[in-house]
């Protein structure tokens, strides 16, 4: 049973990514003082008070002296002087804050962090101490809490919405919905606008309960001042809130499936704390599973962008990952552009993180796996594993496929997700080092270029290579989808440079792109016989090239077990051509 797509919005707040944002620990005294506040003039309230107290006093002076109209005259000319008065005092002091306002806006800050991303396009009207406070809420969190802390709770968003599902009409008899929300060190202002946004933006009427998990935060404003908020929310709506904290640090899919577990009503959804949902965002969901309740929607969201928090409408697309388990957008099918319904549901190879499904269903199918405790795996758990890799104890999830009564991998691929290629021979993969230098790894090089280089170990993505049995080498990644290319290491015969190339090209054009290669042993190219080595053209640079085999050896970071064994690359091999 595959993800759907449903084309509503839900807003995530996205460290880009590119991103991958690490939470520090933050003192209490870092929250105080962040409330603007609202200068009330006194000279004017007495002003005002004058006037009411000549008014009521003009009052009882018509009534008691009605005979003295020469007297009444007389007090009115008073107050009308009063009044002018009072009227060019106020235009004075209004020019004199306008003066002082354009006064500070010309007023140029010194920018303390030019090479901050926070800074780039947000900002620069923010005082000296105000950018420091902004900096390090920025380095501890990753977005922007300082100006989080600023927003309404309640902000306003832009309806992002297709003119098609601004026009749909649903059922009033939709299903219940239980809302759970997973944090670790979030800010609390985050957290707050997450729930508000859920009680302004759900119908009353089916929003059953907000479930918190807390997976073993350290922030103090997520303990006493969250219960605080939680106590008020629960006064004006009884029973609404929920709060579950983990004893420990038990991982993002464990504190998924403890909010499964607390959840009452018909459907859940399990969602970031980092979110604002938008309008009639719960409608289409509930609908879909109310059509058929084995479906899994995996909710098409926006992103708030982390620095101004300003809404950036995505397009609609397919949830995919690639083989390192990163998810990903595919393009949509021929089939829904065919439908000519930009309210259609897609058909999705996976989940991106958040989902909803029918609570009861949720538990039938095993919810998730509590083992997987990285980030990631939770989006592509069931029947994905690599041979020759220590994934620990899968006992449980076997079981639970047998009595589902599962279809193999091998069909997934085929049927759900042809876009990604199965590359069953890879047999060294990760970092790979020189054994005369081992802090210096290869590496892709600039892009755009073609020409790999030798570059200070990082284990990024531009250092992952992966060693085929069958002797092909990607550098900078693995992609093997269909709609992309990978990159191999080829020998161009002369010169003493390597050159990558797309793997599609090499081989149509007959390339040097098979290499000879054992765990610490020399790299050589099977065509030209040539060796991959590096050569120093300082005490501090190394450069990468191919000569006459030296006797030079090389490691890859991570190898398969059976590694070398003939049954196993005969079997793998025997496997490639299905």
């Amino acid at each position: 049973m595959a993800p759907w797509k449903r084309r509503h919005k839900v807003a995530l707040l996205l460290m880009n990514v590119g991103f991958v944002c690490y939470l520090m620990h933050l003192q209490q005294d870092q929250r105080k003082g962040r409330l603007d506040s609202l200068d009330v003039n006194p000279q004017s309230l007495n002003r005002e008070n004058n006037i009411l107290q000549r008014l009521d006093h003009l009052d009882w002076t018509i009534h008691n002296l009605s005979k003295s109209m020469e007297a009444f005259h007389e007090d009115i000319k008073q107050i009308e002087n009063v009044l002018k008065l009072q009227d060019n005092s106020k235009t004075g002091v209004q020019v004199r804050k306008a003066d002082n306002a354009k006064e500070e806006k010309n007023v140029a800050h010194r920018l303390l962090y030019p090479d901050s991303v926070l800074f780039k396009r947000w900002g620069a009207d923010l005082r000296e101490e105000e950018q420091t406070v902004a900096q390090n809420l920025f380095l501890s969190y990753g977005y922007n809490v300082y100006l989080s802390d600023r927003l309404p709770l309640d902000r306003p968003i832009r309806d992002t919405r297709s003119p098609s599902c601004k026009m749909k009409t649903y059922p009033k008899d939709l299903p219940t919905l239980s809302v759970v929300l997973i944090f670790m060190n979030e800010a609390l202002s985050v957290v707050l606008r997450a729930i508000t946004s859920i009680l302004n933006r759900t119908p009353s009427h089916l929003l059953k309960e907000i479930i918190l998990v807390d997976d073993y935060s350290s922030n103090d404003d997520l303990k006493g001042p969250l219960e605080t908020h939680i106590k008020n929310y629960n006064v004006k709506q009884p029973g609404m809130m929920k709060i579950i904290r983990h004893q420990k640090r038990q991982g993002l899919t464990q504190a998924r499936i403890s909010g499964w577990e607390a959840s009452t009503a018909d459907v859940v959804a399990i969602l970031d704390a980092h979110i604002e949902v938008n309008m009639a965002w719960a409608e289409p969901i509930l609908s879909r599973i109310k059509e058929d309740r084995t479906v899994i929607i995996s909710p098409v969201f926006d992103n708030i962008r982390f620095d101004d928090l300003e809404l950036l409408q995505y397009s609609v697309a397919a949830d995919g990952f690639d083989w390192a388990l990163w998810c990903l957008y595919e393009p949509l099918p021929a089939e829904w552009y065919a439908l000519k319904d930009e309210a259609a549901p897609v058909r999705s190879p996976s989940v991106m993180g958040i989902l909803a499904a029918d609570r009861k269903f949720l538990g039938e199918i095993g919810v998730l796996d509590g083992g997987m405790h990285i980030y990631g795996g939770e989006n592509v758990e069931l029947g994905l594993r690599n041979p020759g890799i220590d994934f620990g104890d899968v006992s449980s999830r076997k079981e639970l496929r047998k009595k589902l009564n599962c279809k193999g991998f091998d069909w997934y691929i085929k049927n759900i997700y042809p876009n990604l290629i199965v590359l069953p021979n890879i047999v060294g993969y990760g970092t790979m080092k020189n054994t005369l230098k081992e802090d210096l790894c290869i590496d892709q090089g600039p892009v755009p270029g073609n020409t790999p280089i030798m570059y200070p170990c990082h284990a990024y993505s531009p250092q992952h290579i992966f060693y085929h049995s069958t002797g092909e080498m990607y550098v900078g990644g693995l992609r093997a989808r269909r709609n992309t290319v990978d990159r191999c290491l080829t020998d161009p015969g002369d010169g003493d440079l390597p050159v990558l190339e797309q793997c599609d090209i090499a081989v149509n054009k007959g390339l040097n792109l098979h290499w000879d290669f054992k765990q610490g042993s020399a790299v050589t190219n099977r065509s030209t016989k040539r060796c991959l080595e590096i050569t120093a053209e300082n005490p501090v640079s190394y450069r990468l090239v191919m000569r006459t085999c030296t006797g030079q050896r090389w490691n890859i970071q991570h190898t398969v077990k059976d590694w070398g064994k003939t049954k196993d690359l005969e079997q793998k091999t025997q496997y490639s051509k299905h």
